[in-house]
């Protein structure tokens, strides 16, 4: 007992050592053990703030309805028809919710009415703890907030016991953020995609003071997971090979920035059924904003920020007027199918061919996602 009572005094004299000591042991002893699930995120006002500016747009603006395309097109808008029936529960529909695929390309097909669909894909993100920064029924689009993955975090014996303590010390430098699209097809049927987005933390200097968010390539396999718990969701048991276990296509359909009368173009070798859905995960992936689309039409509404840097010279910048703040720019994605390629050019608000920096900018953001 005397000893006891001695080693007691002396780790209370020092507090702040003697956590520390533990804190070590603890995550030497046990820092191989991790968390066997796969997914466990968490969207807290707290965590590290991750800038909204990078390319090429974040930034979520009234949508501006002059881009409503006139006649019996039918278009994303479409997806807004409200309906006070009572959603029909999961068990009841296991039959009517099959995947397809496209080479490495994902997506749900099922055959229900988009407003019944909508409030389960909607609860859905919720019940995983994500929020939304973007919720917009009539485009068919919902968007999280950046989030943890902290099932990535190692599940050790501190961790175990002192919980939110640990958590606030400890970060994975990672973050997420999904979209959902919601469109019809021409079988009446709803197609739902999920797309990933990724940043992590990276240092900035030499010295590793500054740290910077940066975007890391998308993770296929996170699509698939959430896209198997969906289909769960929707009372499908049907489970969604790995990206890896998927057979990858010899012939895969490329693209290439091409020029066709004069105006620089994409060139995508595939029909236009497969050309549109690569072209709309595209830009899911690659975070633009999608104001209205129209099948029928084959064309995107989307808006785009330019956030390249100032490239005039010093003495240019000094004694000139400042670059003008780039504010949202609205452009329309023509796609266009032909013989057995499709095409897709860029258009101004005015649906006029448009071939500027910007326009540029977008052309290789797009095929460098669809290559």
């Amino acid at each position: 007992m005397n000893l006891l009572k001695v080693s007691y005094v002396k780790f209370s004299a020092y507090p702040l050592q003697t956590f520390l000591v533990l804190l070590v042991l603890g995550l030497s002893a046990c820092s191989s053990v991790t968390n066997s699930d796969k997914i466990n995120y968490k969207t807290e006002s707290s965590a590290k703030a991750v800038p909204l500016d990078i390319p090429p747009d974040l930034t979520q603006l009234n949508r501006d309805t002059r881009f409503s395309v006139p006649g019996g097109s039918v278009t994303a808008s479409s997806m807004g028809t409200k309906s006070t029936a009572a959603v029909p529960t999961a068990a009841q529909q296991l039959n009517d919710a099959r995947i397809e695929r496209d080479g490495q390309q994902r997506w749900i097909v099922i055959k229900r009415p988009a407003e019944e669909i909508w409030p389960i894909v909607h609860s859905f993100w919720i019940d995983n703890d994500f929020t939304y920064t973007l919720d917009q029924q009539e485009l068919g689009i919902l968007e999280t907030e950046w989030a943890e993955n902290r099932a990535k975090l190692p599940q050790n014996f501190m961790r175990k016991y002192l919980g939110k303590v640990i958590n606030s010390l400890s970060d994975t430098g990672l973050r997420d953020k999904f979209r959902t699209r919601l469109e019809r097809n021409s079988k009446g049927e709803v197609e739902i995609y999920i797309a990933h987005r990724g940043l992590s933390e990276e240092y900035t200097d030499a010295l590793k003071a500054r740290t910077a968010w940066k975007p890391r390539p998308t993770e296929p396999e996170l699509e698939i997971e959430f896209m198997n718990r969906l289909m769960v969701k929707l009372g499908a048991s049907m489970k969604i090979e790995t990206a890896q276990a998927a057979p990858v296509q010899t012939t895969a359909a490329k693209a290439a920035i091409v020029t066709v009368d004069s105006v620089p173009t994409i060139a995508i070798s595939d029909s236009f059924d497969v050309a549109w859905r690569r072209v709309g995960l595209a830009l899911d992936r690659t975070g633009f904003t999608v104001e209205d689309r129209d099948r029928l039409q084959g064309t995107y509404f989307v808006r785009f920020v330019d956030t390249s840097p100032d490239e005039r010279g010093f003495f240019t910048r000094m004694f000139s007027k400042s670059k003008a703040e780039a504010g949202p720019v609205k452009y329309r994605l023509k796609i266009l199918g032909v013989d057995t390629k499709t095409l897709v050019s860029i258009q101004n608000a005015t649906g006029q061919p448009e071939n500027s920096p910007s326009t540029q900018r977008i052309m290789k953001l797009l095929v460098d996602d669809l290559k």
